[in-house]
């Protein structure tokens, strides 16, 4: 069947047909983000293809612990908005009962697209049965956030920073809000108003990462918390996710995040009859340029 797509999504380019690489050692599978030119931002392309990798790591039964990592500088730089891949108009294989989103009008275009490619995707991969660790370096900006929160131990490099400035866009915080969960609520509220990185370092005060290491160490890190994982057994690591995750429900995760998906999209549909861009025009180079004027670099 021919895909749904509008006349922009002709103009997509993608710099690889492979945006995420995995390697099985023994017992854990490897998922790497591999979009290093672009630090990692996350098009649906690398969406899908991450949905496809966690798919076939849950189904190897000879896997025990997952890792997801990002290849070069940074973990991730967020949510693709700026490169040449950026497919917000393009058709894929829907994995969850979601309508289509190319062919719908106006903010329920988005609204449609994210509840599938990042929250319900998201909440999926939060849900493996199968323990994840998330090894960190360099930025993990917005989108960013939202993958290494949904794994269930954080190993960061020293260098690692955390950020989610898209108030400077008009939007309460990324789709998979969490924030307020990893951080105290007074916390929260300034690392997203804001919008300020936050070291590797301080999230460990707040017990947002496990973990730090150098650099040059984070695999090796990650990689021994992995084989203590793989020595525990199978439905006890299940069980145990469950019995916290539970836990995490019954405090309001799923039901806070649901409100803060609908005011995230107030803000777009906002943003787009105020500025007729649903980013408040910004793009991946003014959010950068902002951010290096915010710290203070040259």
């Amino acid at each position: 069947m021919d895909e749904l797509v509008e006349p922009r999504a002709a103009q997509i380019t993608y710099e690889t047909e492979t945006p995420v690489r995995t390697e099985i050692d023994g017992p854990v599978a490897w998922i790497t983000m591999d979009r290093p030119k672009y630090n990692n931002a996350q098009n649906s392309q690398m969406t899908y293809a991450l949905d496809d990798a966690f798919r076939r790591a849950v189904d190897d039964d000879a896997v025990k612990v997952i890792v997801l990592a990002g290849e070069g500088k940074h973990f991730s730089a967020g949510h693709d908005i700026g490169s040449p891949g950026r497919d917000v108009d393009k058709s894929f294989e829907r994995r969850l009962l979601w309508a289509d989103h190319t062919n719908k009008p106006a903010a329920e275009m988005l609204y449609t697209r994210e509840q599938e490619v990042y929250l319900g995707m998201c909440r999926r991969w939060r849900d493996a049965p199968k323990p994840t660790i998330a090894a960190v370096q360099g930025a993990c900006i917005a989108g960013g956030l939202m993958l290494a929160w949904v794994c269930d131990l954080i190993v960061a490099s020293e260098d690692a920073y955390f950020q989610d400035p898209v108030v400077r866009m008009g939007i309460p915080g990324v789709e998979y809000f969490a924030h307020a969960f990893e951080l105290p609520p007074r916390i929260a509220k300034e690392f997203l108003l804001l919008g300020e990185r936050m070291s590797a370092s301080r999230a460990q005060q707040f017990g947002m990462v496990n973990r730090v290491v150098p650099r040059e160490n984070l695999r090796d890190e990650a990689a021994a918390m992995a084989a203590k994982l793989a020595a525990q057994p199978r439905l006890g690591l299940w069980l145990t996710k469950q019995a916290v995750n539970h836990v995490e429900e019954l405090r309001g995760k799923r039901a806070a995040m649901d409100a803060q998906y609908h005011m995230h999209h107030f803000a777009h549909a906002q943003n787009d009859l105020v500025t007729g861009n649903t980013l408040a025009g910004m793009d991946a180079k003014g959010m950068a340029a902002a951010n290096k004027e915010q710290d203070g670099e040259a």
